[in-house]
């Protein structure tokens, strides 16, 4: 397939299809061109993009997905005819054997685990509890998972003064800025999900249920404590708890996340960028059923952008 996702989030554009290239106008902006052909998928974020009926017809010649999307969270997938009913990748994914699932699974969280030690250690140094989190981010216990995640949030609360936190998807607060920004993350890996032609209805860890994405919650799991980081910030930066409400100004805040700087593979990307990586590498791996293309993001170093 073609490879650049491109992602349309200037508000009151035009988009356009001419000469076999997409053109996106803007106000005040150069107008932006790419040829049509090197797209797999074109994600628009803007809330008020004008999409000119030929795009819809040459998208389709060019085998090119259109992902509409609200409040960044896909609600509208148009795909090509032929696209529609291609279902090599999807059968691919059905036919992975435990084996296979469970080495890609053990790979998600061996990065989880790291990347939430990594954190931990940067928001926190000192604390008394890294070495254990450490043996358990990179050791072999059964449900470790679980684990490294009541030692992480233990030092995620003593970081922001609050020792008695616990993760808390029903409670407010901190737990209400996290459950936010995770669903920023949630919605920015649906997009390269769909960008690349993944079914996130077929996971492989989280349970299949009815209108859910679990293979999104799965390939997600590693970039959580990106999330976590853009919460340290904010409260390090409004430390009053009457603050700690998903206001205006917090989601304007969290969902700029993904353009934060992270390394992946010798590479300088954002967060979004980096996660279209992952999925591409995910794949790829699907296709040709060697977990040795599926490469979960982790920082090489404790520094954290921001």
């Amino acid at each position: 397939m073609s490879f650049h996702i491109v992602s349309i989030d200037s508000p009151q554009c035009s988009i356009s299809c001419r000469d076999g290239q997409l053109v996106r106008k803007a106000p005040g902006e150069p107008d932006k061109s790419l040829p049509i052909e090197d797209i797999a998928s074109i994600i628009i974020t803007s809330f008020s993009a004008s999409i000119h009926s030929q795009l819809f017809l040459e998208a389709a010649k060019h085998g090119v997905a259109l992902i509409i999307c609200e409040a960044f969270k896909p609600v509208s997938l148009v795909l090509p005819a032929n696209r529609s009913t291609d279902t090599l990748l999807t059968r691919a994914l059905l036919k992975l054997d435990e084996k296979t699932v469970a080495r890609f699974w053990q790979a998600t969280l061996d990065a989880k685990c790291r990347n939430q030690y990594s954190l931990a250690a940067h928001i926190l140094p000192d604390d008394s509890a890294l070495p254990a989190l450490r043996d358990s981010a990179w050791g072999r216990k059964p449900h470790k998972e679980a684990i490294c995640a009541k030692m992480f949030w233990q030092i995620f609360g003593r970081s922001q003064n609050d020792p008695d936190f616990s993760r808390d998807r029903g409670s407010g607060g901190l737990n209400a800025l996290l459950n936010y920004g995770y669903a920023v993350l949630l919605s920015t890996v649906l997009q390269k999900l769909f960008g690349v032609g993944l079914d996130p209805t077929f996971g492989i860890s989280h349970v299949t249920r009815e209108r859910s994405t679990p293979l999104a919650y799965d390939l997600m799991e590693p970039f959580r404590p990106c999330v976590d980081w853009r919460i340290v910030q904010w409260v390090r930066k409004h430390p009053g708890t009457e603050t700690w409400d998903v206001s205006k100004e917090f989601r304007g805040w969290v969902t700029g996340f993904p353009l934060d700087q992270v390394e992946y593979l010798d590479l300088t990307l954002d967060v979004r960028g980096c996660i279209e990586g992952v999925v591409r590498g995910f794949r790829r791996a699907v296709l040709t059923g060697d977990t040795k293309h599926y490469k979960p993001w982790t920082p090489k170093n404790s520094k954290w952008a921001g």
